[in-house]
Order: C-alpha cells, then structure tokens, then sequence
C-alpha cells in the first residue's frame, strides 16, 4: 500500500525521492538509537510512551511553524482535540500530528452471550453490568473443575490502564503538574483494585498467564474470552480470523463517566534532518484524505478525521458485508464525536516512569503478587525520577 501511494506523490512532487523503509521489529528502541547517532529517517510514525520520550530528547523537529503556514482551521478541527493536544512537549514544541485515530471499544462474543443468556452491551453498560457479564460468561466448559473462558480481557499497558483509573475519576499523572504521579490518590487506587479484584478475587478477567501469553486479540479469537478491550486496528484479524459472531460495543462507564481511549499514533520529522522542506511535504501528503482512505482500505486504520468515519464504516462492511451486518463500527468513533476521548498521558521522563510503572502492574495485575498499597512508594521513585524545574 505505501509503496503504491508513494507514486501517487511522485506524480506532485517530482523533486523528491523517497527510500521507504519498514518499521523494525523494535521501534522504540530502535529509532531511538539511531536518533541519538544521527541516522534516523527524515519522516517517520511513532506512538503511544515512546514518541514522547524521542521529543523529550529533542529528536524531533518542531512543526509549529509549517502548519501555521499550511494547514487551515478546516483540517486541525477535524482531528480529535485530545489527540491533535497530545504532540506537544511541556515548553509548546509540537512533535507530530495525527496518524490514524486508535479508539478503544468493548469487542464482544454474541454466540457466548447468546448461550449464556447474557444481555448484549450497549451504550447504556456501567462497570456493574460489565461485572454482571463478566461472572456469568466465565465458565468451565469441560468439567474438570479449572476455567477454560474468561468473561474479559485487557491489556496490562500504559493506556489501558489508564482509561480505567480516567473511568474513576482518576489519573497517572496529575492533570495540573506533569511531574506529579497521581497513582497514589484514592480514585486511581480504586480502579486499579477494581481490575486486581477481577483478574484475583473473582478471577473473571484473563491475565497473560491465564491464556499462556496469547495477546488479547487472539484469546478472544481463539474463543478463551468473551468480551475484551481492544482498538480498531483489530478490527481486520477479528472480523477475518474469529469463528463466531462479533459484536462491538463502547466501553462500559466507570463511576466517573465513560472513557475511551485515542491513541497517539502520529507522524513527526527528525530534528536532524537535512531536507525539512520537502520531510514537510511528504507528511502533509501522509494526513492526506487519499492516504487515510488508503490506509483503511488496507488494514481498516480509522481514519483521524471525524468527516472520513462513515467512509470508512462503509470499507470495512463491504470487505464482510455479512459478519459486520448487525456491528456498531460507529462505537469506535462514538468517544471522538461525543468528546470523551483520552490519550496517554505523559511524564516529563517517561523513559523511568514507565519502567518503574510496569514493574508496579506487573506485580499487581499479571502475576497478583503485589497490593495497590504499593502505588504510593511507586509514585516517589516515579517523582524522583523528573527533571526539576
């Protein structure tokens, strides 16, 4: 796909030569090593806890002034607020625009529901009727006295967490100081006690050691979990890959409201490169309308723009006419159209406290070793770690 659209900007723009290189297999990591060598890409993607450190270390160039120059009210509205907000460093610098709009939703197994004689969720679904389901839906399906499907599943990261402490009205990072680590106040701890007491106490939500490592996507493909929160980008190997009718529904509302998640897939410019011009005309052809369609003909990416999401509803249902007839894929762009969308939020050194945050989850969530207690002396080694004022 890129390498076709690539012709399409050869044919505007003559003057310049693009050498596509695909993502490693390590790309944080990767393009950080060769950021700080001088080597990387003019243009690239990033997301998500690692593009944000790439733009602490000033890797990236600020974009400020181009889309002052070139891009209108028009196209700026059209993203989603939270994301477009999301690349910008603590000093105003923005690092990268939006790439695709990654939304959390509630994928759902009907012929599970269906058997079970569980109520489909919808818009009108709180963590109770989440927890109702999930209890019900868990089940040994052989007799031999162990679990064999789970009623949930999410993944034990930085945003996925984070949509559930927003959901109680809580933060990892306090809203009104970026040094300051919100774990520790009494609406996240919570909603992390809320998940530890799902996967722990009552052992309806999956861990990783439950489904042997699988991803989310693929014990919910392989039948091990009926419901599980996952993106759009998903959407593709879900539709092509699960062996039953697949619902979709936004996230249930936690005691504070409803929370989704947009991700921070974006698209910025090396700080070191030696053709910001035309680095700058090829990311303005990557927003492009053409190249959002595209990418959602290929691998079902939503679109950042809210005008391109009936677009792209109408791709994916004629690509599986029958298996999305009775799908709300709408539920995927309902946060950005009824504005309670969230992206990541970000620490001035994200690199120390994602390690130290993960350590903290790990032993809580995954492995059920630790107590939410501990998010207190978590949140003074996270502190600690921030660069002073």
């Amino acid at each position: 796909m890129a390498r076709e659209m690539l012709d399409r900007f050869y044919a505007f723009n003559p003057d310049i030569m693009v050498f596509y290189t695909p993502d490693p297999d390590d790309l944080a990591e990767t393009m950080l090593e060769e950021m700080r060598a001088g080597t990387a890409p003019d243009v690239f993607q990033g997301c998500c806890t690692y593009f944000p450190i790439w733009a602490q270390e000033g890797h990236v160039l600020d974009l400020r002034p181009y889309i002052e120059r070139d891009l209108d009210e028009e196209v700026l509205s059209d993203w989603d607020p939270a994301e477009y907000a999301a690349f910008v460093t603590p000093d105003g610098a923005r690092y990268g625009v939006p790439k695709y709009h990654g939304a959390l939703a509630l994928y759902f197994n009907k012929d599970l529901f269906d058997a079970q004689g569980v109520a489909y969720p919808d818009e009108s679904w709180t963590q109770d009727e989440y927890l109702d389901a999930m209890r019900r839906l868990t089940l040994d399906t052989d007799g031999d006295g162990a679990t064999d499907v789970w009623g949930g599943m999410i993944d034990v990261s930085w945003d996925r967490v984070q949509v559930h402490l927003n959901a109680w009205g809580g933060n990892i990072v306090d809203p009104a100081n970026p040094t300051s680590c919100a774990m520790d106040d009494p609406a996240a701890v919570a909603a992390l006690e809320w998940l530890r007491a799902r996967m722990w106490d009552d052992k309806v939500m999956a861990t990783l050691l439950d489904v042997r490592n699988l991803s989310t996507r693929d014990a919910f493909i392989q039948g091990k979990v009926a419901t599980v929160e996952d993106g759009s980008w998903a959407l593709k190997d879900i539709l092509a890959n699960a062996p039953f009718r697949v619902g979709v529904a936004p996230l249930p509302a936690g005691p504070a409201g409803r929370v989704t998640l947009t991700t921070t897939d974006g698209y910025g410019i090396y700080a070191g490169t030696e053709h910001p011009e035309e680095s700058w005309r090829l990311l303005k052809f990557l927003i492009s309308d053409d190249y959002a369609l595209a990418m959602a003909r290929a691998n079902f990416l939503q679109p950042a723009k809210a005008s391109l999401v009936e677009a792209w509803v109408d791709i994916i249902r004629r690509e599986f006419p029958d298996a999305t007839a009775d799908v709300d894929i709408a539920a995927f762009a309902d946060g950005q159209i009824n504005g309670y969308s969230v992206t990541a939020e970000v620490f001035p050194n994200m690199a120390d406290a994602t390690t130290l945050a993960y350590a903290a989850w790990d032993s809580i969530l995954t492995l059920g070793q630790g107590s939410v207690d501990q998010m207190g002396d978590v949140c003074a080694q996270i502190e600690a770690a921030q660069p002073s004022s």
